[in-house]
């Protein structure tokens, strides 16, 4: 059953909140500016390196051998990652040959979720009611519950034990005839089930099961069970782009700063791979862009919160406060940050800020003059009645 909760915030402190609001939205809006200046800057010279990246890449056919050639320069490649390395997890016991062997481990707990509703009232107080519940989940750590809220479900987790995520990568992982860097050989996907012994279910109330082993029945878990889940990267066929010095491989460093060392399991031309760069490029882009938009608003909202909370002693003229401050904010802040987009781009596409800025020109010359000559509207002249004809009576 879920647990209700009310409580009352009064009109000084909430005139506290929103002064204090006024300095934290301060903050936010100067950080949300930087944020969008600085992803204008972070894509193009990612696009930069990507392109130089591409215009310079040596595309290796046959990379089974160290070539002394390729020495510093961009390369691309397909080869087999692989190790002869037995990766052992010496808690378990558990030995395979994988370039990487991963130990996950969940805890089935009571989790909280709330969920509140506030009501302004009359002299500008504040009630805020909060519904809490609870459901059991598997989880990535214990769960702290002697501070839930609902005194029925305080102190209600446990734990049979506390495991450590663990991952054990191979040493050296060949890749052709050069071995690939650690950074690289992490970043190889474990995607594999390691297939457990029996025997490390013969505990009490321990089983294994495919490549999990739990503390407790799995069909039916009880609060304070523990899974530990393991899985392997196997390596296999894989395409990389990234630099050559000697016998491996480190990031390609561009003008910029910007650098790139990619592996991508499965066999990829180095355009596909480029491009595969240059959308998550572009993505990140307007995800930044996005967020930064939202910041903006969200900073000048908290800069004029204080307005809001003035109008708060009679809840329905609040309404209407909040409802301009949303607007004029919203409005504000949306074009903020398209001058600090358009002012970025000065400085990093000057070429296409300059387009544009012509182009807007051209629109707002064109709407001042179709509104200059819209023709003026014309007034009908009334009908003047028909004197009555006197020869019809």
């Amino acid at each position: 059953m879920a647990f209700q909760e009310v409580t009352k915030i009064g009109y000084g402190r909430r005139l506290g909140s929103s002064l204090s609001g006024i300095i934290v939205g301060l903050v936010l809006f100067v950080a949300a500016t930087a944020l969008l200046w600085w992803n204008e800057g972070r894509a193009k010279k990612t696009a930069d390196m990507i392109s130089d990246f591409e215009k310079e890449c040596v595309d290796v056919a046959d990379i089974s051998q160290v070539d002394p050639a390729l020495e510093g320069k961009p390369v691309h490649a397909v080869a087999v990652a692989a190790s002869d390395e037995i990766l052992t997890d010496t808690r378990y016991g558990i030995q395979v040959n994988a370039i990487r062997l991963e130990r996950r481990v969940e805890y089935y707990q009571w989790v909280e979720s709330s969920d509140s509703e506030s009501k302004d009232k009359v002299g500008g107080s504040q009630e805020t009611t909060t519904v809490y519940s609870y459901a059991k989940e598997w989880v990535d750590s214990p769960v702290n519950s002697a501070d839930f809220s609902d005194p029925d479900y305080r102190g209600a987790n446990s734990v049979r034990l506390e495991i450590e995520d663990a991952a054990f990568t191979a040493d050296q992982v060949r890749f052709g005839g050069y071995v690939l860097p650690r950074s690289m050989v992490e970043s190889i996907p474990a995607t594999t089930q390691v297939n457990l012994p029996q025997s490390l279910g013969d505990g009490v109330d321990t089983f294994a099961q495919g490549n999990v082993l739990y503390y407790g029945n799995p069909n039916a878990p009880v609060i304070g069970d523990v899974r530990v889940t393991f899985m392997q990267a196997d390596g296999g066929e894989a395409s990389i782009l990234a630099q050559v010095t000697g016998d491996t491989f480190e990031p390609y460093t561009h003008k910029s700063g910007k650098s790139m060392c990619v592996i991508t399991m499965g066999e990829h031309s180095l355009a596909d791979m480029c491009a595969a760069r240059r959308s998550a490029n572009k993505l990140a882009l307007w995800l930044f862009r996005l967020l930064g938009v939202l910041l903006v608003i969200t900073a000048l909202r908290l800069m004029f919160s204080i307005v809001v909370t003035i109008l708060k002693v009679l809840p329905p003229l609040a309404k209407v406060g909040q409802l301009g401050v949303n607007l004029v904010t919203g409005i504000v802040g949306f074009i903020w940050a398209l001058l600090v987009i358009m002012v970025a781009w000065l400085m990093w596409r000057p070429a296409l800020a300059i387009v544009l800025a012509v182009i807007i020109c051209l629109l707002v010359a064109f709407l001042i003059y179709k509104s200059k000559n819209a023709p003026a509207p014309t007034e009908e002249t009334p009908a003047v009645p028909e004197a009555p004809d006197a020869d019809a009576e």
